[in-house]
Formats: structure tokens, sequence, C-alpha cells
């Protein structure tokens, strides 16, 4: 069920990405997609009722590795948001000088204008 709404966010950002001619609307709509692809991430390392990845002296190896989250999804979705951040940083500010150069956010009048 959750997968299914993961999947939900990065159709609906695929719509929003194919759909739009508003260069701001476009850069909205790879946010989403990028929300998707982190809770999905976030979701593939989850189990349920398991404990904290800090080892434990006093159980075995295999015994923690079976009841422990896995801690990777996690990091690589941390990862993810601070390098999506700077992405999102770059495409403001190119979605900023096209509005400067051309005056609108309009894809298609952007390529009219371009002469």
């Amino acid at each position: 069920m959750i997968f299914s709404l993961c999947l939900l966010l990065i159709l609906i950002g695929l719509y929003g990405v194919v759909v739009s001619r508003q260069t701001l609307k476009i850069v909205i709509s790879l946010l989403i997609m990028n929300h998707g692809v982190h809770l999905l991430l976030l979701l593939i390392g989850y189990r349920e009722a398991g404990n904290p990845p800090i080892v434990d002296p006093a159980i075995s190896i295999a015994e923690f590795a079976a009841s422990s989250v896995d801690p990777l999804p996690q990091a690589l979705v941390l990862t993810a948001i601070v390098i999506g951040l700077g992405v999102l940083a770059l495409m403001v500010a190119f979605c900023v000088r096209l509005y400067e150069r051309y005056g609108t956010f309009d894809v298609t009048e952007i390529r009219r204008l371009r002469g």
C-alpha cells in the first residue's frame, strides 16, 4: 500500500514534467518526483519491529542482522537530499536567468523568442 503511494508521487511528478510548459512548474514536479524516490528508498530499508542498527555485544551477529533495520538506505536518502538541494538551487537560478532574459517562464515562448 505504501509503496503504491510512493509510485503515485513519482507518477504525479512525471506527469507534471511532461505536461507543464512553465519552468517553475517543471522544477516543482521534479521535486515531487524526488520526494517520492526518497520515500521509496526509506521504505526499502524499513523492517517491522526492527531494532536500531547499533551493535550490542550481548547478541550474536546473525541475530543482530536478522532483527536490525538497514541503515544504508537512510544514509543514501540523506545524501540524496543534500544533492537535491544543490540541484534545486541550480534549477531556480536557471529559471530566474531565463525570466530575466526572456521575460517569461513559458518554454514554448522561450523557444519562439530564441531567434
